[in-house]
């Protein structure tokens, strides 16, 4: 049984995040003030090492002495619980955490690296951290709080065409670990679930990667910009309006990319793409420059807010009635949702 923890988090931040949408963090943050969730930002924090490591800069050593000197710091913090904003930090530190715990030659290793440096407070005990008891996704903390989302929404999207993409790192890197469903993923079309929208639920190529595939969108440029359309073009068979997902990688190639898409493939796509954290900040009434900061997209999201409309008393309290309910995405016999998915406690108190 996984629980998911709301107190003593340590916000990780993501460089993407930082540079490309600032906005995802403070989404996050106002999200987590509005559901009671305990958290701290430190400025000691680095890099994961994610891009470099992907891209074949960072060896695999190099990542894992840097991961072990964030968990010194989560422990130094009294932060034992990290929660990720992109997804690549997720898996970076779900791995690092797993080989530090299932190594001891490479755990030696790093310490004398620590050793070394005359960083003696940083050498790492074997689970000082576990990547399944301490590492988390947002999204993770969002699905374990959607009653408290429910009630603090303002804002009614369900006149919107809403479709999901939940990323290889937090869906395909971990399956032990991945909350509703790896084969058809919908932890995030849950959460959008918990603001009273029915997502387009599945759609071809619903698991496939966004295109990006780090340095394949400059080494191979065809083959990611021929990903991202297959993925496009089944997004528009959906009439989609909103893409929502959870990694910077992807919010980039989605986003960034579009205009691209459009003159490279001769089709309009005018679709608008939102981080899991900003949808639900808007939803709940975030200003949208000051907090969410659309200024910082590609696509324009102000169009968004011309159909907006505010949620009415007696909606908002059905969706809080009904907000535990699973979204049934498909019933078929290729996507066992039961097999697929993982039990998660939200009753007993987290470390």
């Amino acid at each position: 049984m996984k629980q998911i923890p709301d107190k003593n988090i340590l916000l990780f931040k993501s460089c993407l995040v930082s540079i490309e949408y600032p906005g995802v963090e403070s989404s996050t943050t106002y999200v987590f003030d509005k559901i009671g969730v305990d958290y701290f930002v430190s400025r000691e924090q680095t890099c994961c090492t994610g891009l470099g490591h992907y891209s074949d800069v960072f060896d695999q050593f190099t990542t894992t002495v840097n991961g072990a000197r964030h968990f010194a710091l989560s422990h130094k913090l009294n932060r034992p619980n990290f929660a990720m904003m992109c997804a690549t930090c997720y898996a970076i530190n779900k791995r690092v955490a797993d080989l530090l715990n299932g190594n001891e030659d490479l755990r030696n290793s790093v310490n004398d690296v620590f050793d070394d440096c005359g960083f003696e407070w940083m050498k790492y005990e074997k689970d000082d951290i576990t990547s399944r008891e301490n590492i988390f996704h947002v999204i993770d903390i969002f699905y374990s709080k959607r009653k408290e989302i429910a009630e603090n929404i303002k804002y009614d999207f369900s006149d919107f065409k809403i479709a999901t993409h939940h990323g290889c790192h937090y869906c395909k890197a971990h399956y032990h670990d991945t909350i509703e469903g790896v084969r058809n993923p919908h932890i995030i079309d849950d959460v959008v679930n918990a603001c009273g929208v029915e997502t387009v639920g599945w759609y071809d190529f619903k698991r496939a990667t966004c295109g990006n595939g780090f340095s394949q969108r400059f080494v191979h440029k065809d083959l990611s910009m021929d990903a991202t359309n297959d993925k496009f073009k089944s997004l528009k068979d959906k009439n989609t309006e909103i893409l929502i997902h959870l990694c910077p990688n992807c919010h980039i190639q989605f986003d960034r990319y579009q205009p691209y898409m459009e003159k490279h493939y001769g089709e309009k796509l005018d679709i608008i793409n939102l981080n899991i954290a900003q949808f639900l900040a808007i939803a709940m009434g975030a200003d949208p420059y000051n907090v969410v900061g659309i200024q910082t997209h590609t696509v324009p999201v102000e169009p968004l807010f011309d159909r907006l409309k505010l949620l009415s008393d007696e909606d908002k309290k059905m969706i809080i009635e009904n907000v535990s309910r699973k979204v049934d995405l498909d019933n078929s016999a290729d996507f066992n949702m039961e097999a697929d998915t993982i039990k998660v406690d939200f009753k007993k108190g987290a470390k």
